[in-house]
């Protein structure tokens, strides 16, 4: 079989393994996808070029240290990288809205802001994204009462009643939800923040 028709993650092993063509086609099979995705949310061919580059990269970089483990998943991996120096550049660029947190469920509120731009709102999805995932990392019983509380709106009262547990109880599991979804951002090293 021609070097050509090999499947992502052999090219990937390939390149791994030295052999500096294989990076060549996938960069070429992918590139377009990748370029439209980036010009899609910048809006601007030399800033697109730049990330495009930035891309491939980081993509290099993470390969050279044996650190890619996305299991034949090239294509989605490389968009994330994409997508994430995307947000960076706004970030840096300060041209997203800024958040304080001032405690208790202030990564939630930044979700409900309504007056997004464009930027605002990749970086919204993001953080949306990043919350569901660690959200659903928690203990069953976190897990329920978070998803009560800050999903559903619903008071400390109608939880216990709904869970069968004392107020006191559901106040409880609501703080060591949060706490520990403070280690899992820690952990993961998340910035559910624009700052």
């Amino acid at each position: 079989m021609a070097i050509g028709n090999y499947t992502d993650s052999r090219l990937v092993s390939r390149y791994i393994d030295g052999d500096e063509t294989a990076l060549s086609i996938l960069i070429n099979r992918h590139s377009s996808r990748i370029y439209s995705f980036i010009f899609s949310k910048v809006y601007n061919r030399d800033l697109t070029e730049d990330i495009f580059q930035d891309t491939f990269v980081k993509v290099i970089r993470t390969l050279k240290r044996g650190k890619y483990n996305e299991e034949g998943k090239f294509l989605p991996w490389v968009m994330r990288i994409a997508h994430n120096l995307v947000i960076d550049h706004f970030r840096k660029e300060n041209r997203m809205p800024k958040y304080e947190d001032n405690n208790e469920l202030s990564i939630f509120s930044i979700l409900s802001d309504n007056a997004m731009s464009k930027e605002s709102s990749l970086i919204q999805e993001q953080i949306y994204s990043d919350v569901r995932m660690l959200v659903e990392q928690l203990p069953a019983d976190q897990h329920e009462v978070l998803t009560m509380r800050v999903y559903k709106e619903m008071s400390f009262k109608d939880i216990s009643e709904q869970t069968g547990v004392s107020i006191n109880t559901a106040l409880g599991r609501m703080r060591y939800a949060l706490i520990n979804l403070r280690k899992l951002v820690d952990k993961h090293q998340l910035q559910l923040s624009t700052l």
